[in-house]
């Protein structure tokens, strides 16, 4: 049985980047795992390329496999 969550999980990656500045893609979703214990890979991918798309993050390839993800600067 699935339940809402209290936050939505860009909101929560936005201040985990916030915190702690850029990070890789495992990194990041080591760090959610914490907010949220149910949370695949494929639903932070998801939501990282909604968030890449409005501009909220940007998202460039450190080596093969590895993604880093920084916070867009206003």
């Amino acid at each position: 049985m699935k339940t809402w969550k209290v936050q939505p999980l860009y909101a929560t990656i936005i201040e985990i980047l916030e915190r702690k500045g850029s990070l890789s893609d495992v990194e990041l979703f080591e760090a959610l795992k914490a907010f949220y214990k149910d949370i695949g890979f494929d639903e932070l991918n998801q939501t990282l390329m909604r968030m890449e798309v409005t501009g909220l993050v940007t998202i460039s390839s450190l080596t093969r496999g590895k993604r880093l993800v920084e916070l867009t600067k206003k």
